[in-house]
């Protein structure tokens, strides 16, 4: 029963026997320290990482003390030379004589909690603006509406076709902010939800955006072609996915330097994966690539809200209205940016 709950724990867990060999740990610790528990067990925990001499010398202090420490942003040198950031808590297991006979060791990386975090203040604040922005769209929509009857009523009273014009203007204007408004409040309906293969999400934006471009980009797919079904509205879907690509598209088409011009389709599944605080057993990941100039470093943390945009003719709505369409999905939006490589996560749950 205690294999099983800690098989099922999203947190990395290993166990040590008092010489400090594995003697279990689960999928977590599998998946974190890039290791097959098969391979491992009977082995020393200094074939799987390396911290530093420090490090040994506190594990055999907790053995003969009997006492739990933790450590924090520890750098552990993996057998496949990458270095993982984390915090880990050794907790000493005593055996039928009050000694420690083994160590548990709770491993919690500092970059998925420091994604965590982030994601959580970026929902929290795309909520906020959301929120702020319904209220001023109230505020707003009223008197236009007022503006727009008035000068209806006055065009009417006119013989002047000449002043009939002004009139009409005036409506036309009073039409075009009401539909500036309603793109700021996004997708007014909730999402149609069925099973949708995400590739044909995918392939139909693919096809559009390659159509605009007139075959001056090259996409690039790489698909994981045993991604279970997701539950979603595919037209949404094919909106918040196009608004990414073809914000990619338009920034490729401007980079004049660029003659290699590239937009690259990745999807993949997590496991155990969390989105802002709610954590999922399985995840779509589609990232979207290319490798145009990039995005200022100063509208990283800016890039969803409305009406923030980095081309002069942009309208900023595109990327909010993708961020809304994906957490009615339960699922969130991601960016990084540096010259070369731009990316765009989107992930959403996967029912099980």
């Amino acid at each position: 029963m205690h294999t099983t709950l800690t098989d099922h724990l999203s947190t990395a867990i290993v166990k040590l026997d008092r010489h400090f060999i594995i003697e279990y740990l689960n999928p977590a610790a599998e998946m974190l320290l890039a290791v097959s528990r098969r391979r491992v067990y009977g082995h020393s925990i200094e074939n799987i990482f390396f911290e530093d001499e420090t490090s040994i010398a506190a594990l055999h202090s907790a053995i003969e003390s009997g006492h739990a420490f933790t450590k924090r942003e520890a750098r552990l040198l993996l057998t496949n030379d990458k270095t993982l950031q984390v915090d880990y808590t050794v907790t000493p297991l005593m055996g039928t004589e009050s000694n420690a006979e083994h160590l548990l060791i709770e491993f919690y990386p500092r970059g998925r909690m420091q994604r965590i975090s982030q994601e959580d203040e970026l929902l929290v604040t795309h909520k906020n603006s959301k929120e702020l922005i319904r209220g001023l769209a109230h505020e707003i929509k009223n008197p236009l509406g007022g503006i727009r009857g008035a000068a209806q009523l006055i065009s009417r009273s006119f013989q002047d076709e000449e002043l009939k014009d002004y009139t009409q203007v005036i409506i036309e204007e009073s039409d075009r902010l009401r539909d500036l408004v309603d793109q700021l409040l996004g997708p007014r309906q909730l999402p149609k939800n069925e099973l949708t293969n995400i590739h044909r999400v995918a392939e139909r934006v693919n096809q559009l955006v390659d159509v605009e471009a007139q075959g001056k980009i090259r996409i690039e797919r790489d698909y994981d072609p045993s991604i279970p079904e997701i539950n979603g509205d595919s037209d949404q879907l094919i909106q918040a996915m196009l608004n990414i690509m073809r914000n990619a598209m338009q920034a490729l088409l401007q980079d004049e330097t660029n003659n290699d011009k590239r937009i690259r389709i990745v999807t993949r599944t997590l496991r155990q994966f969390t989105i802002g605080s709610c954590h999922h057993r399985l995840v779509c990941k589609v990232s979207i690539i290319d490798n145009g100039p990039g995005i200022p470093a100063h509208l990283i943390k800016t890039l969803f809200y409305p009406m923030v945009s980095g081309r002069p003719e942009g309208t900023g709505l595109g990327l909010s209205i993708a961020q809304s369409i994906i957490n009615q999905h339960n699922g969130l939006i991601e960016c990084s940016s540096k010259p070369n490589q731009t990316q765009f996560n989107i992930l959403l749950p996967i029912a099980t």
